[in-house]
């Protein structure tokens, strides 16, 4: 399978530009935000998502360059994403997080949840600096999209009566919307039709919905030195992901365990067992691959170039990860 790495070859020296520079932005006069910044910049991230406004900038330039103003829009979408990472690993109590320690257990939630809102304002401020009114729109409706997600996972923690809509309402606020709106922001700031701004609105939620429900199949496939943090752990928190939800149509005693908030010894182990031997995985990858094919559709308006080819093998690998 291509390697992420490799699928973004086109944008490399542009992301090897983009973390040095969010070490400086983040952290230039405080130690102890820099050191926990610095800690989940070098944590192996794979920088999709300022990948993603890198590809997008360049496909739609046309002489495949892009603009300062491109590159700090790419430095504040990773910004907001890792802001929203501090405040994920507190309110799940992580300790672990792409294979190291969590900044909150490393530090403290203390420093976490203040470094989450230093980042969140950081960005803030050099969106306003962008100076374009239309930007600063999507991406902070991308910082209350982040509160709204949070809250309503929080509030439906172990709830049965979940429906699959709300779900992908909470998988768009959570982990779409940033794409989404990043993307269309790249298209505004390169002055693109409002035809092509919706294509890559539409790009980027499709990817980010199709990515968030291969990280929720992964969550009962993958091993936990492939995630980086315990294999079913959505579910022991009560985050009741697509598999679960298809699942539970085929398997009532699934929601039985679930009601009881799995409190019961092996509970844990009989659900996941319960997922496994239904068509919730399967059905979970038919999600994800619709979501996948709908992306790729939005991107036929593009020229021809490297970056539009990576964008198209990206909607690609997203999919290959759950096999």
């Amino acid at each position: 399978m291509t390697s992420v790495t490799s699928l973004f070859a086109p944008v490399e020296a542009d992301l090897d530009q983009l973390v040095e520079n969010l070490k400086q932005l983040v952290g230039a006069r405080n130690p102890i935000l820099y050191a926990a910044a610095e800690h989940l910049f070098q944590a192996g991230g794979k920088r999709m998502r300022p990948a993603i406004v890198f590809l997008l900038s360049r496909a739609i330039s046309t002489d495949g360059d892009i603009s300062a103003r491109h590159r700090r829009l790419a430095e504040i979408t990773e910004m907001i994403h890792t802001a929203s990472l501090f405040h994920d690993d507190v309110v799940d109590e992580a300790d672990v997080r792409r294979g190291v320690e969590t900044v909150n257990y490393r530090f403290g939630n203390r420093i976490a949840i203040q470094a989450g809102d230093f980042m969140f304002a950081q960005a803030s401020w050099y969106l306003a600096n962008l100076d374009n009114l239309q930007v600063v729109k999507l991406l902070s409706e991308v910082i209350k999209d982040f509160a709204e997600g949070e809250i309503q996972q929080g509030l439906s923690s172990f709830d049965t009566e979940v429906s699959l809509e709300s779900y992908l309402e909470k998988s768009y606020y959570k982990t779409a919307s940033l794409i989404a709106n990043s993307a269309k922001a790249a298209g505004v700031l390169s002055d693109v039709s409002a035809d092509l701004q919706e294509d890559l609105y539409q790009f980027g939620r499709g990817v980010g919905l199709a990515f968030q429900v291969v990280d929720d199949i992964l969550d009962f496939t993958g091993t936990t030195d492939a995630l980086g943090k315990p294999a079913g752990s959505d579910l022991k928190s009560g985050n009741l992901t697509a598999p679960v939800l298809f699942a539970m149509e085929e398997k009532p005693y699934l929601q039985v365990l679930i009601e009881r908030e799995l409190t019961e010894p092996g509970d844990l182990e009989e659900a996941i067992a319960l997922i496994h031997n239904s068509q919730g995985i399967a059905r979970s990858r038919a999600l994800a691959e619709s979501f996948s094919a709908q992306a790729l559709q939005h991107l036929e308006k593009l020229p021809a170039s490297p970056s539009k080819h990576a964008l198209e093998e990206l909607t690609d690998y997203i999919i290959k990860r759950m096999y």
